[in-house]
């Protein structure tokens, strides 16, 4: 097969990965609006005499969640966030239960051009420019075993948990380093490349047959193409997706799901064929673009053709690319997809750094004086936490920055030491920043951050 892997990799990280910025933005219309909820379900205590209130911090669900929405959404983000009640809480019936929302929310959303609604599944509200955010609903329970059992609000009140699928999907990616995640996002890009492509399955059944048919490959473009031929045989053997949190309950809940499924096999399938000339002994570099260009419909490969064309005339201008793009893995995880969030005690954290044993200082101190944190430093994190014993320490290490990308080190991960205490190296430049989290009946009591900006 034609390598293309760094114009592919290039491709992803340019137009298929939502920027941080664009990523921020949707966490920001999801916390503008969980306050509206609780501002919201408070001013609607007060009138009805009525004690309504979140049981946990609420749970971002979803391809938000999982870090697989793309830029070609035309701006249609669905963000959907899950608000856990206690099942004392709340009223028995469904209907009831998402009307206290809803009207709780129409107290702080006045403005909106369309109000609050109550669908089958959630709450929704629509932004002017596209965006919507559904509220699903969700009562928690203890059950026999001191366990939290959770039930949605739906046209009734069903068993579901509202990390599974989250958990789910990161567990898989991480299974297959981290890779899984880079293919689900640029099968969504080919679901959506064309205006006229209406009517393909949904981020979760496209992400379900990705993991189901991964094709592990070194090369990016290898991985991506393989996988999506092993997914199109697998739809011309069968169509039916089944739910990997309950693999009972089939993902096709409507008669149109059929229909979506098979326009996805109908569509690899034509446009995979146009693929065919990668793999010709005597494939051109030129031919090779044309053949991603009208795969995915994307204005990145019509670009590298002009850049081609000017090649060949000697034209050497704007024919470099200015950005560096690193492959590197995402390996980041979140504490709420973990356990339920649900602060009620307080942790402190702060840094020795030391220099070959010498006490350098503390960071919190460091950082107001503007002291430099350099490589070659030790930092001693030290937490303390006014939660009673027992309960359980996890610790996070975040880096950032172009180093970090470079070595393929952003790291991230969350890992139980059940020590208040963590020492890491000031290895390389970015800021950086290490988390602390106290869980206590399995739940995330407490949390703290401590920033690390470490320079040249």
């Amino acid at each position: 097969m034609y390598n293309m892997h760094s114009k592919f990799k290039a491709f992803y990280q340019r137009n298929v990965v939502l920027s941080n910025k664009e990523k921020q933005s949707l966490f920001n219309k999801k916390n503008i609006n969980v306050q509206r909820l609780k501002d919201g379900l408070k001013e609607y205590n007060e009138e009805k005499g009525t004690d309504y209130k979140l049981a946990e911090t609420p749970i971002v669900q979803g391809s938000v969640a999982m870090s697989t929405v793309v830029q070609n959404e035309d701006n249609d983000y669905d963000i959907d966030v899950a608000i856990v009640f206690d099942k004392s809480n709340l009223p028995d019936g469904t209907t009831a239960t998402k009307n206290i929302i809803v009207n709780a929310l129409k107290k702080k959303c006045s403005q909106f051009n369309v109000e609050p609604e109550a669908k089958t599944n959630c709450v929704r509200i629509v932004y002017a420019e596209n965006y919507h955010i559904d509220f699903a609903i969700y009562r928690r329970y203890v059950d026999e075993d001191g366990n939290y059992k959770y039930e949605h609000c739906g046209s009734e009140w069903r068993e579901r948990d509202p990390r599974k699928i989250t958990k789910w999907f990161l567990d898989q990616n991480k299974g297959r380093e981290y890779k899984l995640r880079e293919v689900v996002r640029l099968i969504k890009m080919f679901s959506k490349s064309r205006s006229a492509w209406a009517n393909m399955p949904g981020g979760l059944i496209q992400s379900v047959l990705v993991d189901e048919k991964f094709q592990s490959c070194d090369r990016a473009d290898e991985r991506f193409y393989h996988t999506m031929v092993a997914i199109r045989d697998r739809l011309a053997d069968h169509k039916e997706v089944y739910n990997p949190a309950d693999p009972t309950k089939s993902l096709k809940l409507v008669s149109s799901d059929s229909v979506k499924m098979e326009n996805l096999y109908n569509r690899l399938k034509d446009k995979l064929g146009k693929l065919d000339i990668l793999f010709d002994s005597d494939c051109t570099y030129n031919q090779a673009i044309e053949a991603w260009e009208e795969f995915f419909n994307h204005s990145y490969w019509t670009d590298l053709k002009q850049v081609e064309r000017a090649l060949m005339t000697k034209s050497y201008s704007q024919l470099s690319e200015s950005e560096v793009y690193y492959d590197y893995r995402e390996t980041e995880e979140y504490i709420d997809t973990l356990f339920p969030v649900n602060l009620r005690y307080v942790v402190n954290l702060d840094c020795k750094v030391k220099k070959d044993e010498r006490v350098v200082g503390w960071l919190s101190e460091m950082r107001k004086q503007h002291k430099l944190l350099l490589p070659g430093y030790n930092l001693y994190f030290e937490a303390s936490t006014d939660a009673p014993r027992p309960f359980q320490v996890y610790w996070k290490v975040k880096n950032r920055g172009p180093m970090a990308l470079e070595q393929d080190c952003i790291r991230g991960q969350i890992e139980r030491t059940d020590k208040l205490t963590q020492v890491e190296p000031t290895s390389f430049r970015g800021d950086h920043y290490v988390e602390c989290y106290i869980i206590k009946g399995a739940e995330c009591v407490a949390k703290a951050r401590i920033d690390v900006p470490i320079r040249v």
